[in-house]
């Protein structure tokens, strides 16, 4: 178990390469950090993220793609998905479904096409799927630009979630509020879409939402209950948006470049955003 001085030390180094967009070893290069190590690490970044002034306004999932998960992990590959606060300075929403994204400060950049979600009500800590997804309020379609301290993206697991799990900026689209009806069905819907990913007018990718733990929608119930048994962090609320995780592989950005995506098998546009 990882003392709580060293990781604070661990929190602060960083929250200083992030601070100055540099890079740095993996912290399991170093000694061995257990998962549960680096959640104490990722709490005492955001209380420190808190005191300059940052808010928390939701979660990012990450690794929830079976297929994508699998190309991760130096020692051995990442098994199961993980979580990460977001924040009031890293998230945007695009007007129109377009938008314009400057990567600087942002370390490796990669783009990840996403479904988002907002929660209109508080899910009861004992909530079964069919009475959680009506706690959702509206989806959307959203853009994680994901960054990397770690050099070539080599990481484990804990070192993912230890460095804010990755997330740098979420660019989000127009919401689509959800009738109750709608709710009920939505898991299957989305399990059953599409996505295409393209740079320049140049198709990169295609994923899709079974492959999110079978739906988008089981992500974020994955999330509620795994925060369940985490007792040091707040369990999810109503207001918060909730990041399910990438439909594709994460793809490298640079400036210069337009990337735009574009969904089969649900009514939601995709989204155009420059990067400068």
């Amino acid at each position: 178990m990882l003392m709580s001085t060293q990781a604070s030390r661990y929190a602060h180094r960083l929250l200083n390469a992030r601070a100055h967009a540099q890079q740095i070893p993996p912290l399991s290069s170093q000694e061995f950090l257990s998962i549960a190590d680096s959640y104490d690490i990722a709490k005492n970044i955001q209380a420190e993220r808190v005191i300059h002034g940052e808010t928390p306004i939701g979660r990012k999932i990450g690794f929830t793609s079976r297929t994508e998960r699998t190309k991760y992990g130096v020692a051995e590959p990442i098994h199961s998905p993980l979580w990460a606060p977001v924040y009031d300075t890293t998230v945007r929403y695009a007007e129109e479904n377009r938008g314009i994204q400057s990567l600087e400060g942002a370390v490796q950049p990669r783009i990840e096409p996403e479904i988002i979600f907002k929660l209109g009500e508080t899910p009861a800590p004992d909530a079964t799927f069919e009475s959680f997804a009506d706690c959702i309020e509206w989806m959307a379609h959203g853009f994680e630009i994901v960054v990397c301290p770690y050099p070539e993206w080599k990481f484990q697991a804990a070192d993912v979630i230890a460095a804010f799990g990755l997330h740098g900026s979420l660019i989000i689209g127009e919401p689509r509020k959800l009738p109750p009806r709608s709710r009920r069905h939505l898991a299957e819907i989305l399990a059953n879409s599409s996505v295409s990913l393209s740079c320049d007018g140049v198709l990169c990718a295609a994923g899709f939402g079974a492959d999110l733990l079978d739906s988008p929608v089981n992500a974020m119930w994955h999330l509620h209950r795994m925060l369940i048994s985490q007792r040091k962090f707040a369990p999810l609320a109503a207001g918060e948006i909730i990041s399910t995780g990438a439909w594709t592989d994460a793809y490298p950005i640079e400036a210069g470049q337009t990337w735009a995506s574009a969904f089969s098998g649900v009514i939601i546009p995709g989204l155009t955003v420059s990067f400068v």
